[in-house]
């Protein structure tokens, strides 16, 4: 695709971006790179899988980011739904707010938004953390499975809803708690766990002291009580 910096819309196509951000050599010197104009595309930098940097300059479509491994991809911009789904390692950093789906199904890495995020946010999520530096919309973890998610802001209708293992820390209050999700006492092992967060999502404003818990009730399946206490 030409000169290896010249990851620009306007240049260049979608396929061609993503097939030389796919295939970065492990042992290319050259780890960070800029993509610019990207104009909404849907699906840039899905499947990337080396341990590179990535600044998208401008607002993305869908499913950017998706199974990602590795990489670090910062957006300074909005983006659409799906984002990171999927992903396994990694982060991703998104500067302005975010559609439904985020961290849909995601096994691994992080991702913070720095705005809002819209519904259903970390949806059947297993593993990942997420940290949203605003609210989110309605059925957010929903059937979440494993994983931290921590809001700042508020949260929309039947947050957590049919949740397993995942773990919510919010500052601000849900519109409803979804099916046998419920509030539990904070213990010195979640205020750990929020204080890293806090630190990893650079968020100056709010303390830990400042989040409730939210989890499973663990009545509506058939859980193994072995590790019971820990949730």
């Amino acid at each position: 695709m030409g000169k290896i910096d010249n990851l620009d819309f306007k240049k260049n196509n979608l396929r061609s971006i993503n097939n030389f951000l796919q295939n970065i050599d492990y042992k290319m010197n050259k780890r960070d790179f800029i993509v610019k104009n990207p104009n909404g595309n849907h699906a840039i930098c899905a499947g990337l899988k080396e341990d590179i940097s990535v600044t998208i300059k401008g607002h993305v479509g869908y499913y950017c980011g998706g199974m990602n491994k590795k990489a670090k991809i910062t957006i300074e911009g909005n983006a659409g739904t799906g984002l990171g789904e999927n992903m396994m390692s990694g982060l991703i950093h998104v500067k302005g707010n975010v559609s439904q789906s985020a961290g849909a199904t995601a096994h691994g890495g992080t991702l913070i938004i720095d705005g809002n995020a819209s519904s259903r946010c970390g949806i059947s999520m297993k593993g990942v953390n997420i940290i949203v530096k605003g609210s989110v919309g309605h059925m957010s973890a929903f059937m979440a499975q494993s994983g931290t998610l921590l809001i700042c802001g508020d949260a929309g209708e039947a947050l957590g809803d049919s949740i397993y293992e995942t773990i919510i820390y919010m500052a601000g209050k849900p519109k409803s708690l979804g099916a046998d999700c419920i509030e539990k006492k904070i213990t010195k092992k979640d205020l750990i766990k929020i204080e890293e967060l806090i630190k990893l999502g650079n968020i100056k404003k709010i303390k830990s002291n400042e989040f409730k818990k939210y989890g499973s009730a663990r009545k509506l399946y058939n859980f193994k009580i072995d590790n019971v206490s820990d949730y």
